[in-house]
């Protein structure tokens, strides 16, 4: 069997998470258009008949300003010590700037095999798809290949790219696994995932979710408790929604995809509190499982 472990890097709102989920053919990752969605490294699995390809997701790269920005940049710098080869995606509807090629410094001084993915092709102009293959030419990597990832559109392309650098290895994880995350680190994402889109400003980046029980019922239905942490008192009425009509509706469509992954009902339960200025504070981001 060959097997081997691909990072994708990149900035935030790139499109990575999309990326693996189109390269897997399931949905391992949340997407949102909220720039640094991802929080945790994540494993997708793809399995074929003679090989397993693991696509590590990873956070994105950004200047941090906080204890967990700092945490989120070295989970990806960590992933490319462990890696066969590197996935770097850069937005074609975006110019190339200062953090993608900070990201290919480092993908440089890593010696990593690398592999420029320019996506968004779908809603790219011609000349912005042509002009970021010419400049990101200059770091002269492995390959480049433009995608739409949404569509799934050049994941063959990528493939196609990176089955010739496995080498003979184990197979890591059976060939039923699709991703490596817990049930509550997969739960809770999911339903941090309809947050995000419905909540502005800097609420996306002040709510974790954390999952605190998960406990199949005689009934046959699966409870599921989740505390839902905001920084403030005044963020806690926004993630509620008035008349709680936020927390119903967000408790609504998270409950139907963790119905089809339990395989059965759910009783989703949903607590918001209060722990302040979480994402700075190392001793809670340590409680908070980051």
């Amino acid at each position: 069997m060959r097997s081997g472990f691909i990072s994708v890097v990149g900035r935030p709102n790139v499109g990575k998470s999309t990326l693996v989920n189109a390269l897997v053919g399931e949905k391992v990752s949340i997407t949102s258009s909220r720039p640094q969605t991802t929080r945790n490294t994540i494993r997708g699995i793809l399995n074929k008949d003679d090989m397993q390809i693991v696509f590590v997701d990873t956070p994105g790269l950004h200047r941090p300003r906080t204890a967990l920005g700092n945490r989120l940049n070295r989970l990806v710098y960590g992933s490319l010590e462990e890696t066969d080869a590197v996935l770097f995606v850069l937005d074609a509807t975006q110019k190339i700037g200062p953090g993608d090629r900070l990201i290919a410094e480092r993908l440089l001084e890593a010696n990593a095999t690398t592999i420029v993915v320019v996506n968004k092709t779908d809603i790219a102009k011609e000349e912005q798809i042509l002009g970021q293959l010419s400049e990101a030419g200059e770091w002269d990597f492995a390959a480049y290949v433009p995608v739409a990832a949404l569509d799934a559109d050049g994941t063959d392309a990528i493939l196609g790219e990176v089955i010739p650098l496995l080498e003979e290895g184990p197979q890591f994880f059976p060939s039923d696994v699709h991703m490596d995350q817990p049930e509550k680190i997969y739960a809770a994402e999911l339903i941090r995932e309809k947050f995000l889109s419905r909540l502005r400003e800097e609420l996306p980046h002040s709510l974790a979710i954390v999952v605190d029980e998960i406990e199949p019922r005689d009934s046959g239905v699966t409870y599921v408790g989740v505390s839902a942490y905001v920084e403030r008192k005044s963020q806690k009425g926004i993630v509620i929604g008035k008349g709680g009509s936020l927390l119903k509706t967000v408790g609504s469509e998270a409950r139907t995809e963790l119905e089809r992954f339990f395989g059965g009902a759910v009783f989703l339960d949903i607590r918001v509190k209060i722990q302040e200025d979480w994402q700075h504070r190392d001793e809670v981001l340590d409680r908070l499982g980051f």
